[in-house]
């Protein structure tokens, strides 16, 4: 049986693809997914700030590979999460949901495919410096890019 669809054969833009920049967050959804090479956690950020895009999500993985522990700790670390687990190298799915932080995120494409990097973490209570800082970048004559804001990697 043949079945119209209409729009199938156009390229599908996902809902985040737009997405890219500084974002105050919070963790809606925590899956860990394990894989032979490459395990991983599978979240879900509901964006809070800026408040245009209040109404979305923005999905990514954190890996968990030896050389990607880095940036999981200084997810988890930058997100409050719970010191004691943490200490033990523990990580609870349930306790990853409701952290807040700040995400700055960005897009690369490779072999026709386009993937969401995290490219930085931090505490939500750094928002409002960020956030004017990025705002001030953009708003103003000076030439520079989110690329040139640097968040804090301790």
């Amino acid at each position: 049986m043949k079945r119209h669809i209409p729009g199938l054969h156009s390229e599908a833009k996902n809902a985040d693809d737009l997405l890219e920049g500084l974002f105050l967050v919070h963790v809606d959804r925590a899956n860990y997914r394990w894989h032979p090479q490459k395990p991983f956690f599978s979240i879900r950020f509901a964006i809070l700030e800026p408040k245009e895009h209040d109404s979305r999500c923005i999905s990514g993985r954190l890996y968990c590979t030896p050389k990607a522990l880095w940036r999981l700790n200084w997810f988890l670390r930058d997100f409050g999460y719970d010191t004691e687990l943490l200490g033990r190298d523990e990580v609870d799915e349930k306790a990853l949901i409701g952290l807040n932080g700040i995400i700055r995120t960005s897009r690369k494409t490779l072999a026709g495919r386009s993937f969401l990097n995290f490219d930085g973490f931090a505490p939500a209570a750094e928002w409002e410096t960020l956030s004017f800082d990025a705002r001030s970048r953009v708003d103003g004559d000076e030439k520079e890019s989110f690329n040139d804001l640097q968040l804090h990697t301790d």
